[in-house]
C-alpha cells in the first residue's frame, strides 16, 4: 500500500509557502503510476511556485516491488556517520520484529543518495542484479585511476546487448559513456555467485561502492 502525507513547506530560497505531497511508501503492483513519477523526479520532490527553486525532501521512502521481490529502504543522508547507525536501526528494528521472514529471496537494499535509489530500480527492471553492477562500474572507473576519485559512474540502460554507463567527471563537468557487453555481465555474475555472493539477500544490504569494493578483495557478501 502506497501510503502519503501531505505539508505545508517553506521555500529555503524565497519563503513562499506552498503545499506538497509526500510519499513515504510506495508499492509497485498497487500504484506502478508512481513508480513512473519517481523515476521522473515527480516524487518528493520540492518546487516552488513562486521562485523554482527545487530540491529533495528529507523524508525516507520505502520502495516495494513484490513482483522483483525488492524492498529499498531510502533515507537521504549525506553524513557518512549517521548513515551507518541509520543502517544498523533498520537490521536491529528488523530481526526484532521478525519482518525478514516474510521476505524470503527478496532483494533488501539500503540507500541514503536519491540517484542510487533511481539507479537500482533501473537496474533490476533490466533484468540484472546490482551486486555485479556494482563490480562494473568500479572497474570502469579503474582504468583510469588517476581520476577515478573524481568521477561518478551510473548505470544508464541496457540497450542493444550492452549496458550503457554514465559517468561524471565533476573537476572536468563532463559526462562520458561507457559500454559494457552483456557477456561480460554474465561472467562476472556467474565468477561472483561461484565464490558465494547470493542473488538474494538474508538481511538488508548496502550495496554501492564499497560493497563492490570488498568483493573484489575477496570477501563475499
Amino acid at each position: 500500500m502506497s501510503i502519503n502525507v501531505k505539508h505545508n513547506v517553506q521555500c529555503p530560497k524565497c519563503g513562499q509557502m506552498s503545499d506538497i505531497t509526500v510519499w513515504n511508501s510506495i508499492t509497485v503492483r498497487d500504484s506502478a503510476d508512481l513508480k513512473e513519477d519517481l523515476l521522473r523526479g515527480r516524487i518528493n520532490i520540492f518546487r516552488c511556485p513562486s521562485c523554482g527553486q527545487t530540491g529533495l525532501m528529507p523524508t525516507p521512502l520505502l520502495y516495494l516491488d513484490d513482483d522483483k521481490k525488492l524492498i529499498f529502504s531510502f533515507s537521504p543522508c549525506d553524513d557518512p556517520a549517521e548513515a551507518k547507525k541509520q543502517y544498523a536501526d533498520i537490521k536491529n528494528a528488523s530481526k526484532e520484529t521478525g519482518d525478514l521472514k516474510k521476505y524470503d529471496g527478496y532483494n533488501l537494499r539500503f540507500i541514503t543518495d536519491f540517484n542510487a535509489l533511481l539507479e537500482k530500480i533501473l537496474i533490476f527492471d533490466a533484468g540484472f542484479n546490482d551486486k555485479a553492477v556494482e563490480v562494473i562500474k568500479l572497474m570502469i572507473l579503474s582504468q583510469d585511476i588517476e581520476k577515478s576519485d573524481q568521477r561518478t559512474c551510473r548505470f544508464g540502460k541496457y540497450e542493444n546487448g550492452s549496458l550503457e554507463f554514465m559517468i561524471h567527471d565533476m573537476i572536468e563537468n563532463q559526462i562520458y559513456t561507457s559500454s559494457v557487453p552483456a557477456e561480460s555481465y554474465d561472467a562476472i555474475w556467474k565468477s561472483l555467485r561461484e565464490s558465494g555472493v547470493k542473488p538474494y539477500s538474508f538481511d538488508w544490504e548496502a550495496v554501492d561502492e564499497a560493497y563492490a569494493a570488498r568483493l573484489l578483495n575477496g570477501f563475499n557478501n
